[in-house]
Parts: structure tokens; C-alpha cells; sequence
């Protein structure tokens, strides 16, 4: 049995009992113990033969005895007895945004419902309005949840794909003989969501690459194996391939591993129109057939009489039109971000006091740092209230003394775009923060006319300096929220409101796609980590990614300007 079968029967023994109504305590242990073997990096099974099952955090003897019994067995006499009480289908209706456990227990008993199709079916029949706690908008939300999970992939997040191949990369950079090791793909490329990883490296002798490769302890099963490449499946059911090839033409087996097939594409065109004939072997004169190598991609693009095309532009948008013209843009890096302005402290749901998160800040060579936390009527953030904004900023005034001038700091606000469309702060409270993230949180799934407006009416504040995470969306969760983006843009440009590409790499909000349309339009960004601890700082290169794939330049960024600029920018829309 693998790691992803394990993680699967432990979390649905958790979802299960919670339908139950079994305790919280209980339920909380199958879960933890379910998100350790996610995160264990190794073959459970492998760990069990070695005895070390109790050692694992999250097993106490109750649940490392349970798993022992699917490991040796296939099968779990708990899970067995468990699902005879209780239609194992369930749990999957707790996957549907607004259905809770209580809910899903009422519709088994009252309406008989006990998988997605049943519950679709009782919705679109008008069944369930009419149950304790429903009402036509709860029944409303359950069609568009289901309907919305339906257009779910199997890709994985860039933020889980990532580090799982940076690592794999790291470890056979290492090797002996190995001269440079690359991911590929769309991960290079740094799509929002990537399917298996592909992974090239460049060495003499692809044998010990290989025997490596396949010999990790996160590889769960052994896809394929020959002279120069292998495919795996990871202990996490996440599946990545590595091709080895001769460093003479690593070049140009990147560029083609690397996409997009637009991309690819679009090259070949050009250089078919030079006489030239362009593969993943590298190009070939087609006068003579003589054919040329490249090491690095940089002396292909050279060859083809081109500048170097980031991967991030590589989707067939016009970006070797662009190169021929020498209209590439200057793409925004991680080192020309000097300014983090969305982020929260243990003032409402972060991690970390305003102290440390400036001194995190400081580490990672950030100029001004705004202290965003959430304002007080989004209950669940238990943020500062109106009344508690002149005591939060003392508070960032003491931390400012103690940190002297190696960074600023800036008291401002996430502050909640209501549903009926205002501000959760008075103007006159906003008027004296440093600077306004205006978000929404609730009610995401009122219809275009509604949100939309919600959303123009924040913009059109004159307090508010950014939208933060501007449809809502999470990946893959959640859908944006469904504004009219022509709408919104053009509001944001008039005003000069930036508009936030949300870091955080469950958001990614603004998408490439609508950056790159906010630039178009005139738009400013501003890329923000929303962090709620310290090392959530680190989820900066994702956001630049974003901007990146844009389009974007360092200029059209707040966050890329010198401090001066931005309180002078700041002071301008009328900041203290």
C-alpha cells in the first residue's frame, strides 16, 4: 500500500467520524496522522519494516498499530466497520464548499443522500431548501461547488511541485560528473499548476545519473527504466522524469523540454526561414545537413540571431516576435523587490509579532515593511477593531525606535470590502493609516452585478492604495469570484489603486493571464507575500513568477520602487 493510499483511508476515517459526531480529539488525531505520512518523504512501508512506525509524529499506538495493519494486510478491520455504519461516499460531500459535517449527516438521514451525484440531484430538484439550516442560497451554493469541483485537475500547485523538484535537482547536481541539472516543463515555465516534473541533466555517463535517480528514497514504485531516462512515482503519487543527455547539446534539449509547444513552434518557424531546421538535437543547416550543438540555450537563441527569452514568456504570446524586434520587456527579478506591503502579525491571525516579522524582513534585504493585519470585523482573524488602531500604532512606532533606519515601518490595514460593498473601517480611521489593502474575504459568490460593484466601490475609496488578492480565488479549491475585469481595470487605472499579485502560492492572485490584461489596461501592481509568519517571506519568488509570465517590468511595481518613491507615492493619494 502506498503513501497517498494511507494518507486516503487516515483521512477518510477522520472525515467519517466527524460525520459521526465523534470527538474532536479523535477526529484531529486520524488527520494529523494522515498529513504526517503526506509529509514523511520517505516509503511508509519502508519505515515499517524498519520498525519505526511509533516514531513518526502524530502516531501514538492506537493509529501506528492501524497502519501496521494496511501495510501488512491491504486492509484496515476499523475502516471495515466503520464504513458499514456509515456510507464511505460521505466524505466526499464534505469536500463541497458550505456543507459541514452536521449537514451532510442531516441530508443521509433525512433525504437518503450519500455520494455527489445524490446530493447534485437532491439540489437540482429543490430538496434540500427546505431542511433545517438550508434555504435556496445555501442550496444555490452547493450546485455551484459541485459544479466547480467538476472542473478540478489532477495538476499539482507550482508551490508543492516546486520544492519537490528543486530538491531532486539540488541532490543530482551533486553527483560526480554531473556538469548542470535543470527542471523543465511547465514548472520551469512556472505555470500556476504542473502535471509530472520533468527534469533534464547533463553528464558523460547517464548510467549512475540514472541508477540515482531512481534510487531516492522518496520513489515509490519505478515507472521506467532505460539508458538515459527514467520515470518514477513518488511516495506523494506525484510522478517526475529525468532524461540525461551529453552536455555538448544539454542547450537545446532544454529549450525543448522546456516549451511551450507554441513556443517550440514558433522558433522553428524562424528558423526554418534561415535555412535552418531547429529540434531538441540542437539546428541543422538544411543546405548541408551539417548539424550544430548547443550547451546552453543562451548560444541557440545567439545562433538564431536572438536575445535570450525568459522561460516564464515561453507560451506562444508573441515573445519571438518581440525578441526579433528587440522588444523584449526587462523582467522583473526578487532582488528589485525592496518593499513587502500585505502582511499580518500576532495583532490578528500571523504567527509572529511586528517585531519579528521586521527582523525576518531585514534578513531577507527588504527596505519597508507594512504591518496589514486584518481589520476586526472579520471575526475569525480576530483583528484590531477601530478602537485598538492608535494603541497597534504605538506599537509599530516602539519596534521602529528598536530597529533604528534598517527598515521602515508602515501601519496599515487589510481591511474587509463588506458585502454590501463598504469598508469595515470609518474614512476617518482609514485617513490615518500609513496604507490600505482593502480585500474581500465573504461573499465571493454573489453574483457579477454585486461583486462587481463591491469591488468598484472599494477602488473608487479614496483610502484604499491596494486590492489584495483581487478575485479571491485558491488553487484549486476556489474559483475567482466572478467580477467584470474590464470594469475593474479600468477603475484601477483611473484611480492608480494598484492591484495585488498575492504571493501566497495557494492565491497567485491576480493570475498571469490578468496581470498581464491590468498592465494592458495601465494598471499598477504591487506583488505582496500576505505573509502571516516570517517564513512566509520566501513565498516572494512565486509572485514574481506570476509577474513574470506577465510581462512586467520593475517600474509598473510599487513594491520595486526606492522607499522615497513609494511615501512620496503613498503621501500623494493623501497618507500621512
Amino acid at each position: 500500500m502506498t503513501n497517498p493510499e494511507v494518507v486516503a483511508i487516515l483521512e477518510r476515517i477522520g472525515d467519517l467520524l466527524e460525520i459521526k459526531g465523534e470527538s474532536r480529539f479523535k477526529v484531529i488525531a486520524y488527520r494529523k496522522a494522515a498529513e504526517q505520512v503526506r509529509d514523511l518523504g520517505r516509503d511508509l512501508a519502508a519505515v515499517h519494516r524498519e520498525g519505526g512506525l511509533d516514531a513518526i509524529p502524530g502516531f501514538g499506538a492506537a493509529i501506528a498499530a492501524k497502519v501496521a495493519e494496511l501495510l501488512d494486510t491491504g486492509s484496515l478491520g476499523y475502516y471495515t466497520k466503520l464504513i458499514e455504519e456509515i456510507p464511505a461516499s460521505l466524505a466526499e460531500l464534505l469536500r463541497v464548499p458550505d456543507m459541514g459535517p452536521k449537514k451532510v449527516k442531516l441530508l443521509w438521514e433525512q433525504l437518503g443522500v450519500v455520494d455527489l451525484p445524490g446530493l447534485a440531484a437532491a439540489a437540482a430538484a429543490g430538496r434540500l431548501r427546505d431542511l433545517p439550516g438550508m434555504g435556496e442560497k445555501s442550496e444555490a451554493r452547493v450546485l455551484a461547488g459541485i459544479q466547480a469541483m467538476a472542473t478540478r485537475s489532477d495538476r499539482a500547485p507550482l508551490g508543492d511541485a516546486l520544492p519537490v523538484a528543486e530538491a531532486i535537482a539540488a541532490d543530482l547536481r551533486a553527483l560526480p560528473g554531473v556538469v548542470a541539472v535543470e527542471p523543465a516543463g511547465s514548472l520551469r515555465r512556472r505555470k500556476e499548476t504542473v502535471g509530472d516534473l520533468d527534469i533534464l541533466a547533463a553528464a558523460v555517463d547517464a548510467a549512475p545519473v540514472i541508477q540515482a535517480f531512481v534510487s531516492r528514497p522518496d520513489v515509490g514504485r519505478i515507472l521506467g527504466q532505460g539508458p538515459v531516462k527514467a520515470s518514477v512515482e513518488l511516495v506523494t503519487g506525484m510522478r517526475a522524469q529525468l532524461w540525461v543527455h551529453p552536455p555538448a547539446h544539454f542547450g537545446s534539449a532544454l529549450l525543448y523540454a522546456t516549451g511551450s509547444k507554441d513556443h517550440n513552434v514558433a522558433l522553428r518557424e524562424f528558423a526554418l526561414a534561415q535555412g535552418l531546421s531547429l529540434s531538441e538535437h540542437g539546428l541543422k543547416r538544411l543546405a548541408d545537413g551539417e548539424e550544430i550543438r548547443f550547451a546552453t540555450e543562451t548560444a541557440l537563441y545567439a545562433a538564431l540571431g536572438l536575445p535570450f527569452i525568459a522561460p516564464e514568456l515561453r507560451e506562444g504570446r508573441g515573445e519571438v516576435a518581440a525578441a526579433r524586434a528587440g522588444r523584449l520587456p526587462r523582467l522583473v527579478e526578487s532582488s528589485d523587490v525592496v518593499s513587502t506591503l500585505h502582511n499580518h502579525s500576532d495583532w490578528s491571525d500571523g504567527k509572529a509579532t511586528i517585531l519579528e516579522m521586521a527582523e525576518a524582513a531585514i534578513a531577507r534585504g527588504l527596505k519597508v515593511l507594512a504591518i496589514t493585519d486584518h481589520s476586526g470585523g472579520l471575526g475569525i482573524t480576530q483583528g484590531p477593531k477601530e478602537k485598538d488602531l492608535p494603541r497597534q500604532r504605538e506599537a509599530v512606532r516602539a519596534a521602529q525606535v528598536r530597529l533604528g533606519d534598517r527598515i521602515r515601518l508602515l501601519q496599515g490595514s487589510e481591511v474587509e470590502i463588506r458585502a454590501d460593498g463598504s469598508l469595515d473601517f470609518s474614512d476617518a480611521a482609514l485617513a490615518q493609516l500609513d496604507i490600505v489593502v482593502a480585500s474581500m474575504h465573504v461573499s465571493l459568490r454573489q453574483s457579477r452585478d454585486q461583486v462587481t460593484a463591491r469591488m468598484l466601490a472599494a477602488i473608487h475609496n479614496p483610502h484604499v492604495d491596494i486590492i489584495g488578492h483581487p478575485t479571491g480565488r485558491m488553487i484549486p479549491d476556489r474559483a475567482r469570484a466572478d467580477l467584470d475585469l474590464d470594469a475593474v481595470l479600468a477603475a484601477a487605472a483611473t484611480t492608480g489603486v494598484a492591484l495585488e499579485i498575492n504571493a501566497n502560492p495557494r492565491r497567485l492572485d491576480l493570475s498571469d493571464v490578468l496581470a498581464r490584461r491590468a498592465l494592458e489596461a495601465g494598471c499598477l501592481l504591487s506583488i505582496n507575500t500576505d505573509a502571516h509568519q516570517p517564513d512566509h517571506f520566501d513565498f516572494l519568488h512565486f509572485g514574481v513568477a506570476v509577474a513574470r509570465r506577465a510581462g512586467a517590468e520593475p517600474e509598473r511595481i510599487i513594491n520595486c520602487w526606492t522607499p522615497e518613491r513609494l511615501l512620496a507615492w503613498l503621501a500623494d493619494r493623501g497618507r500621512p
